[in-house]
């Protein structure tokens, strides 16, 4: 599907990912709707702190994804969307599993659901590597089994099996990306390298959890352009995609290397309150990205190390939206 021109909507499209996807989409000219979870501030996110060049083409619908009905209305007279809103953090699901299975498979199924009573044409919704669990074979292609190591993992398995059901039983033209580990700027310390930035930029000692597990990460404008070409594709309805850089990095490893960059002397400490329960700690995740190289032309462009010192510029930058004293779950 072509994009330029077409009536877009993005759920959560206020927060990390999604802000960065509205944005590219406006560059690509099309007519961008943002479902943004409601708030008594009004407001919409990172979609606030674009240029009012860019965030006047965006037109902003306050909403929640549990909502059906308010869906039906979000998706009326839209072409393509790009479901990505979520309760996206591991450490919370531990502390609040209803909340987070709710919002990923309740919140999915009800705009597969809208989507199936409208004219939508294209349907991209939003997995997680964490769904593979810890890595049985690498790299790991998109018919590795799904492992729910923890809520979150489970609650993200249940929104794919939702789509595959929905494109076997009613044809919806949807097909599943997969991004592995996303960073980039905006993103919040809930995640593993805003988390070590933060600090390291802050402090003379980092605290983290386990160092050994391996993490394969994607630069986040890549992954939106990898969410842009799946949706430009005629290919692979009913399919997943890979969006990973067919490489990986211990924590501890990504830890020194954020250190170097920022050119500090800091110590690494393991603090136990940030361990996740040994089951449900997936220690290695390697992606295989040839599925999307072959099918939808995609692969990252922004190495490691430039991704890196994209995201401590920012952060330190914007230092005072994070609090390195509180560990973020």
């Amino acid at each position: 599907m072509e994009l330029k021109g077409k009536e877009v909507l993005v759920t959560g499209a206020g927060g990390f990912i999604g802000s960065h996807l509205a944005e590219r989409l406006v560059a690509e000219g099309a007519n961008v709707h943002a479902f943004v979870r409601y708030n008594s501030k009004g407001k919409a996110g990172f979609i606030d702190s674009f240029p009012n060049k860019t965030k006047s083409k965006i037109d902003i619908m306050f909403g929640d994804v549990l909502e059906l009905e308010t869906i039906r209305k979000a998706l009326k007279n839209i072409d393509c969307v790009f479901h990505l809103a979520a309760s996206i953090s591991v450490a919370y699901s531990f502390k609040n599993p209803e909340e987070v299975i709710a919002v990923n498979s309740k919140g999915t199924l009800n705009v597969l659901t809208a989507a199936k009573d409208s004219n939508v044409k294209r349907i991209i919704t939003t997995s997680s590597s964490e769904v593979y669990g810890t890595a049985l074979t690498v790299p790991i292609n998109e018919d590795h089994p799904l492992q729910g190591q923890s809520p979150y993992a489970a609650s993200k398995i249940a929104g794919d099996k939702y789509a595959e059901s929905f494109y076997k039983s009613y044809k919806l033209p949807i097909t599943v990306v997969r991004p592995f580990n996303t960073y980039g700027p905006r993103q919040s310390a809930r995640a593993i390298i805003p988390t070590i930035i933060m600090q390291a930029l802050t402090k003379d000692k980092i605290r983290l959890g386990s160092l050994t597990p391996r993490r394969d990460f994607t630069f986040v404008t890549d992954t939106a352009d990898g969410f842009i070409k799946t949706a430009e594709s005629d290919k692979d309805y009913g399919g997943v995609i890979n969006l990973s850089n067919k490489d990986d990095i211990s924590i501890g490893e990504l830890a020194e290397k954020i250190i170097k960059i920022i050119g500090k002397k800091i110590d690494i400490e393991c603090s136990e309150e940030r361990v996740r329960p040994e089951k449900a700690e997936v220690q290695r995740l390697l992606g295989d990205n040839s599925k999307a190289k072959k099918i939808i032309g995609w692969s990252p462009k922004v190495s490691l190390d430039e991704g890196l010192k994209a995201t401590i510029k920012w952060i330190s930058e914007n230092i005072g939206e994070y609090k390195p004293d509180e560990y973020s779950v």
